[in-house]
C-alpha cells in the first residue's frame, strides 16, 4: 500500500511564518520599520498637527513585533523607541551639549524596548491588539515612575491635543486617551493582516474578525460617545485673567545671571498693562499671573526686588502669582509661587512639589560629573514642597503646577480635587531656546484642560504663553522671545470629570489587562515546553491518530 505525501499548506498571505530567503538587505526590513514606527511616534507631536501619524506608527509597530520572539522584541522595541525618543528630547541638550540628551533618549528608549519585549509576548493571543496596547500603557506608567520620579514626557496622550480623540482623556485620562491611540493603530495593522489572509484563503473567521473591527472601531466610538463632556460652558461665572511674558534678555542657562533684567521686565509689562487698563485699552484683571522664574531674586531676603514687584502689583492692583526662586540661609533652594497681595504683600506660598531631575537637582552629583561638567551650574540644588497648591485670587479658586509638573497626572488632578476652578502652569523655558519643547509642554496644558474641564493659562517667561478653554482650544498665544501681555475673560468650572473621580483607577485597569496577557503568554509557552516531553514519556501516543486521519499527513 502506498501512501501519499500531501504538502503542507503554505501560510496564509499575512500570516506568521519562517523568515523568507532572499536578498541579505531583508534582515534589516523590520529593524528599519521599528525605527520608522518611532520617527512617526515624533512627527505626531506639536508643534505639528499631524496626531494622526500615530495610528499608522502602531501600525507599523504591530507588524514589526506580531510573532517575533521576546527578546527580538525587546532589540525591535528599543530601535522604535530611540526612533521615537531621540527626536523628541533634542531639546535637553539645546545648552549643555548632546550626552545628556542621548544619554536620557538611550534610557527612556530601554521602556519601549521593554513594551515591545511584552507586545511580542502577547502578540499570539486572540484579542491581542487590546492586550498589545495595554502594555504599552504599562510601560508609559512605569516611565512615569521610575527612576528618580519618573519622566512622562513623550506620553502618546501628549500628542493628541489636535485628534479625535481627545474626548476620552475626560474619561480615564492620559492613560485611556494613550491606549485608544496604541489599540486603533494595533487594530488597523491586524484588519490589513486579516484582509490579506482572506484574499489568500477566503476564510472569515468570526473570533478574530470581531475582535479587530472593535479594536478599529471602539475607540473612535468611545471618543464621539465622550464629546458631552468637553463642555467649556461657565459653571462658576467667568474672570478676567492676565498672563505676563516679559522675556529674557538672551537665550541659555546664563540668562540666570540677568536676574535683574528678567524681573524688570516682568514689572515692567505689569506697569504697562496698568496703564491700559486706565485708558480704556484692556479690562481690569482679577488677577495676574507671572512665570516660573520670573523673579530669581529672593524678594523675602532683598528689600529691592520686594520693591519692585510690590510696586507692580499695586499699579495693576490685582492679586499677583510671582514665580521666585527662595534661598533661604540653610538647607535647599525653593522653586516657589508667591500670590502677592496688592495691598498686603505675600500673602501665601507654593513650593513645587516635584523638582526636575539634573535640572534642578543633581542625583548621584560626583558619578555624573564624570560625564559632564556641567552639573555643577547646578550648585545648589531645590527641595521639593508637599502641600497641593491652590491660591485664592479674588475669589477664584486657582491650581498651580509648575512647569515640569504638568507632565504628571498626579501633578495637576490634585488641584482640581483640591477645589481648583482653573489652572496655571506658569514656566520657564528659556533655557531650551527656540526648540520644540515649549510646544510640547503647552501641548500637555490643553490635554489637561480636557482632563478636568478647567481653563488652563500658561504663563512663560520666554514664550509661547497662551491661554487654553476647558475644551482644549486654545483662545490666545504668544510669540517666542517676545514681551506681551494676554488678558482674556475665561469661563470656571468645579465639576468633576469622570477622569477626574476615578484618578488612577483607568490606568490601573489597564496594567491589570497587560499583566493579564503577559500572564496567559507566559501559560501559553510554558505549556508549549512540556507538550514535547510528555509525548515522548508517553512514546508518541498522542500522534497515533494522525497517521491514518484525513489532515495531509501521510
Amino acid at each position: 500500500m502506498s501512501a501519499t505525501i500531501t504538502p503542507a499548506p503554505a501560510p496564509a498571505s499575512g500570516a506568521e511564518g519562517p523568515p523568507a530567503q532572499g536578498s541579505p538587505l531583508r534582515r534589516f526590513v523590520r529593524p528599519a520599520t521599528a525605527l520608522l514606527s518611532g520617527l512617526l511616534l515624533f512627527l505626531s507631536f506639536p508643534p505639528r498637527p499631524l496626531w494622526w501619524l500615530a495610528l499608522p506608527a502602531f501600525a507599523l509597530l504591530g507588524w514589526t513585533l506580531r510573532g517575533r520572539r521576546p527578546r527580538a522584541g525587546f532589540g525591535l522595541g528599543y530601535l522604535a523607541g530611540l526612533g521615537f525618543m531621540l527626536p523628541l528630547l533634542i531639546w535637553t541638550g539645546e545648552e549643555v551639549g548632546p550626552v545628556p540628551w542621548v544619554a536620557l533618549a538611550a534610557i527612556e528608549a530601554l521602556f519601549v524596548a521593554a513594551a515591545g519585549l511584552g507586545i511580542a509576548a502577547v502578540s499570539r493571543l486572540p484579542w491581542w491588539p487590546f492586550f498589545a496596547a495595554g502594555v504599552w500603557i504599562l510601560a508609559e506608567a512605569a516611565r512615569a515612575r521610575v527612576p528618580f520620579g519618573g519622566f512622562p514626557w513623550g506620553k502618546i496622550a501628549f500628542g493628541q491635543a489636535d485628534g479625535v480623540f481627545l474626548p476620552l482623556a475626560a474619561v480615564g485620562g492620559t492613560p485611556l486617551l494613550g491606549f485608544a491611540v496604541a489599540l486603533c493603530g494595533f487594530g488597523l495593522y491586524e484588519a490589513y493582516r486579516r484582509f490579506r489572509a482572506y484574499r489568500a484563503t477566503g476564510a472569515v473567521p468570526r473570533g478574530p474578525l470581531a475582535a479587530t473591527a472593535l479594536a478599529v472601531l471602539l475607540p473612535v466610538t468611545g471618543a464621539v460617545a465622550a464629546l458631552p463632556l468637553v463642555d467649556d460652558s461657565a459653571e462658576d461665572g467667568t474672570a478676567t485673567v492676565a498672563a505676563v511674558q516679559g522675556n529674557v534678555p538672551r537665550l541659555g542657562l546664563d540668562f540666570n545671571s540677568q536676574r535683574r533684567a528678567v524681573l524688570d521686565n516682568h514689572a515692567a509689562r505689569t506697569r504697562e498693562l496698568a496703564e491700559a487698563v486706565k485708558e480704556g485699552r484692556e479690562p481690569q484683571p482679577d488677577f495676574v499671573l507671572w512665570p516660573e522664574n520670573s523673579s530669581d531674586i529672593d524678594p523675602y531676603a532683598n528689600g529691592d526686588a520686594a520693591d519692585v514687584i510690590d510696586g507692580a502689583v499695586r499699579a495693576i492692583g490685582a492679586p499677583t502669582v510671582i514665580g521666585a526662586v527662595l534661598a533661604p540661609p540653610t538647607g535647599k533652594l525653593r522653586n516657589t509661587l508667591i500670590q502677592w497681595d496688592p495691598e498686603l504683600g505675600p500673602v501665601a506660598t507654593y513650593d513645587k512639589r516635584h523638582v526636575q531631575p539634573f535640572g534642578e537637582y543633581i542625583p548621584m552629583r560626583p558619578f555624573v560629573r564624570l560625564f559632564n561638567s556641567n552639573v555643577d551650574r547646578v550648585s545648589r540644588d531645590f527641595g521639593a514642597g508637599t502641600k497641593v497648591g491652590v491660591f485664592d485670587l479674588a475669589g477664584t479658586k486657582v491650581g498651580l503646577a509648575t512647569c515640569y509638573e504638568a507632565a504628571f497626572d498626579w501633578a495637576v488632578r490634585d488641584t482640581v480635587t483640591h477645589g481648583a476652578q482653573l489652572i496655571t502652569v506658569p514656566s520657564n523655558n528659556a533655557t531650551f531656546g527656540r526648540s520644540e519643547m515649549t510646544y510640547q509642554q503647552l501641548a500637555m496644558s490643553r490635554v489637561r484642560a480636557v482632563e478636568h474641564s478647567r481653563s488652563v493659562v500658561v504663563p512663560v517667561t520666554s514664550g509661547v504663553s497662551a491661554v487654553i478653554r476647558p475644551d482644549g482650544e486654545i483662545v490666545s498665544q504668544t510669540k517666542m522671545f517676545t514681551p506681551d501681555v494676554l488678558v482674556e475673560e475665561v469661563p470656571l468650572r468645579s465639576s468633576l470629570t469622570p477622569a477626574t473621580r476615578m484618578g488612577t483607577l483607568p490606568e490601573a485597569l489597564l496594567v491589570a489587562l497587560a499583566a493579564a496577557g503577559l500572564g496567559w503568554s507566559a501559560l501559553r509557552s510554558a505549556r508549549a515546553r512540556r507538550k514535547p516531553a510528555e509525548e515522548a514519556a508517553t512514546g508518541g501516543a498522542g500522534t497515533e491518530g494522525s497517521a491514518t486521519g484525513g489532515s495531509g499527513a501521510a
